[in-house]
């Protein structure tokens, strides 16, 4: 991974074998604590998507083939087990044929370039929480 700053905005490249969620989660090591991911494109193999269900359970799918990563966007924030991604994309196959839906993994076939707006570094304006049934949510923290 490499990333260059210009003020609040983050550039990050990916290369061939890295996992986004991984990788976005180890800028925290750079005291990069909350950003919004407002675009990512590239190309993605390995790829686990799915869908919260009406029952609050996800439905998953995996795609072992390369593809395109059309668009992606979600959210780096401080969560009860440490840094979390909250990441939606959509891909498509070399057929044309495009998928959706919440990212649970994916590896980097060749290179990925993604946008991020920064948001927190000291403190951060959101953490994720577990709520009753065991489900991750956002809450906004309390601004000094």
């Amino acid at each position: 991974m490499d990333y260059r700053r210009i003020g609040r905005d983050l550039f990050v490249r990916l290369d061939r074998g890295e996992e986004i969620h991984e990788s976005i989660r180890s800028l925290s090591e750079q005291g990069i604590t909350a950003a919004a991911i407002t675009s990512g494109i590239g190309r993605i193999r390995g790829t686990v998507i799915g869908y919260l269900d009406s029952n609050g359970v996800y439905q998953k799918v995996t795609l072992d083939e390369p593809m395109e990563l059309v668009s992606m966007q979600g959210n780096l924030a401080p969560g009860p087990e440490g840094p979390f991604t909250h990441i939606h994309l959509v891909g498509s196959d070399d057929d044309h044929v495009v998928h959706g839906g919440h990212l649970f993994e994916a590896t980097i076939e060749v290179t990925a370039e993604i946008h991020m707006r920064i948001l927190g570094e000291a403190d951060s304006p959101m953490e994720r929480e577990y709520t009753d049934s065991e489900f991750i949510r956002i809450s906004f923290c309390e601004m000094g």
